[in-house]
């Protein structure tokens, strides 16, 4: 196990040296009582840092009476909410452990994880007490946060009837660096999931890292969306928060996080790969739709400005006198226009994590002004562990080791770890966390990578994910993946299949957005998945898509054969994480006949062969 022996402070705004994320949240809350912390979008509902703490401390009151102490583990199942926040740092405030669950979670799945966590307490809503109630865990309390159900605390009644003679100060401040602040539980893409054990240590020296280069306070904004159960909101909104002041606002339904984005209009935003794709593809959906033919060819001449210009400062070449001019207009007339009805114009930090991004994408961001940096880490890092910068956006790469961050390659090109934020352990895996942590300190991240000579770390892939072919050719199924995905917003998700086998393949699944977008541009509004999944024009979009991306991969990386699967997927189901990575195990059993198919002689029936 490791152990984090460094005395590791944040330097507090007040000035203050703070050791937890509790002793953070108190100072925070001091500095501007009367501004509003955490709000829901229209402003319907806000909370002021003042109310905030007083909410805070009443709920670990009522807590404490229903028998909740130091290290006791307590879940919550709960969508992007202002009382999140509120229950989960009324937790740590009494040393004790809340850890987040994700809300598309079986009720097997909540066996294991209530199970492994022993927890007694869960605090969720109304909507996922059937769920609960299914996984069978014997549950001393479940608290509700919107309203009354049977068998069922209220958080109001919880606030309500507090222990009054409990001397909460005096249990905040004896929280100690290396108390556990929460579990993030892995998606289990290759297995169960595994509890990642993570200090007030490690969130500190998250947070200390990036300070110097990303400087945010009280007037700063970032959106809620992604689920609590992910490092990367715990950290950019939940702690980025207490640490900081940043204003969150809580989206509780993922899906609406772009309509969102002009109440908001935030100085920090987070997405994964595929929500910065939604919102290139958005883009071009407005475009395609535009019935103007003057305002088309403007918007479609400024794209090409700034992709051109993109270009240029990628490559680290001078844009030129024309370009410049032009990228000036262009801007004027439609580029901050297209920012502002975004909703990102006043944005100072773009983010991308969680797997790796499209070249082309960030090109596109970067050409409308709005650089993408890219971030990388896992859980078991607290998130980043690396990363880009503006001045240093280069693509393909996920930058360089974040201050206090070491990294180095192993033999084999596994990207090993070393850094005050490095995890804990497993929870009740000894054996998983020797396996995983060295006794100099160095975690094995289970990503292959290389490290160029300016010390830009680039991502090949997962370890266990690397397809090698019948001739013993090793391949990155997540660079086949990323380009054919970047060829077509229409495709959103591509999965290459080819280990032990002669050539590549792949299963191709549709966007549902724009293939519902399309599907009225072909005059059948009306059609679903599985018929467009058939339909030749869209065969033949994917299919130009397939080779476009062939273009960019060596001939051994090219698709040979693809089959488009008739369905959606969904975050959280059966072929993709609910941070939407690929379970590829299970679509491998899910979708076995159509991978006969793909490598039949004749293909089967579906399979459209490239030759």
């Amino acid at each position: 196990m490791s152990e984090n022996t460094t005395d590791v402070v944040f330097h507090h705004a007040s000035g203050v040296a703070v050791h937890t994320t509790a002793e953070a949240f108190q100072q925070t809350a001091k500095m501007h009582p009367d501004r509003v912390a955490l709000r829901t979008p229209g402003g319907i509902q806000e909370i002021t840092w003042r109310e905030y703490a007083r909410r805070v401390e009443a709920i670990a009151r009522g807590l404490v009476r229903l028998g909740v102490s130091r290290g006791d583990t307590v879940g919550l199942m709960l969508t992007n909410r202002p009382e999140f926040h509120l229950v989960d740092t009324a937790i740590v405030h009494l040393g004790a452990i809340p850890f987040s669950v994700y809300n598309t979670s079986a009720p097997e799945q909540l066996e294991y994880l209530f199970t492994d966590a022993a927890n007694k307490i869960v605090i969720t809503e109304q909507v996922f007490m059937p769920v609960i109630k299914q996984s069978g865990v014997a549950l001393e309390h479940i608290i509700t946060v919107d309203g009354p159900a049977d068998g069922v605390i209220e958080l109001k009644d919880v606030e309500a009837q507090g222990d009054e003679e409990f001397d909460f100060e005096a249990c905040w401040r004896a929280v100690k660096s290396d108390d556990l602040v929460t579990l993030i539980y892995t998606s289990g893409t290759t297995g169960p999931p595994k509890g990642v054990e993570i200090t007030h240590s490690n969130v500190i020296a998250a947070a200390e890292s990036v300070a110097d280069e990303l400087q945010f306070g009280f007037d700063d904004r970032i959106i809620s969306y992604l689920p609590a159960a992910h490092i990367a909101d715990r950290v950019s909104s939940h702690g980025a928060s207490q640490m900081r002041g940043i204003q969150i606002t809580s989206v509780a339904d993922p899906r609406e996080f772009a309509s969102a984005l002009p109440d908001v209009r935030p100085t920090v935003f987070f997405g994964v790969p595929r929500v910065w794709q939604k919102v290139k593809a958005g883009i071009e959906g407005k475009l395609a739709e535009e019935t103007s033919p003057v305002k088309k060819k403007l918007a479609g001449w400024a794209l090409d400005v700034g992709r051109r210009a993109a270009k240029a400062d990628l490559a680290g070449t001078p844009r030129g006198r024309a370009l410049s001019a032009q990228h000036r207009v262009a801007d004027t007339l439609v580029l901050s226009k297209v920012r502002a009805a975004l909703g990102l114009d006043e944005l100072k930090v773009a983010i991308s994590g969680a797997a790796s991004i499209p070249a082309e994408v960030i090109e596109f961001f970067v050409g409308i002004g709005i650089p993408v940096i890219e971030v990388w880490g896992l859980s078991e890092t607290t998130g980043a562990a690396t990363k880009t910068t503006t001045d240093n956006l280069k693509v393909g790469t996920v930058g360089k080791p974040v201050d206090g961050v070491e990294i180095k390659l192993a033999d084999d090109g596994e990207v090993l770890v070393r850094a005050p934020m490095v995890m804990r352990g497993y929870r009740n895996k000894p054996e998983k966390t020797a396996e995983a942590i060295d006794a100099d300190g160095w975690f094995a991240t289970g990503d292959v990578g290389k490290i160029d000579d300016e010390g830009n770390l680039t991502i090949v892939d997962r370890k266990k994910e690397l397809i090698i072919n019948e001739s013993g050719k090793n391949m990155a199924p997540s660079t086949i993946e990323n380009a054919v995905k970047a060829s077509s917003s229409l495709i959103s998700q591509v999965v290459a299949i080819g280990d032990n086998k002669p050539y590549i393949s792949a299963l191709v699944v549709l966007d549902p957005d724009v293939a519902t977008l399309r599907a009225k541009a072909l005059g059948v509004p009306e059609a679903q998945i599985a018929d467009l999944a058939e339909n030749p024009e869209i065969i033949e979009e994917v299919t130009l898509a397939v080779k476009a991306g062939n273009s960019k991969l060596s001939r051994v990386e090219q698709v040979k054969r693809f089959a488009i699967v008739p369905s959606a997927w969904d975050p959280g189901g059966d072929e993709l994480t609910p941070t939407m990575k690929l379970r590829r195990k299970p679509i491998a059993g899910k979708y076995a006949d159509t991978i006969v198919d793909l490598y039949s002689n004749p293909p089967g029936a579906g399979v459209i062969d490239l030759g």
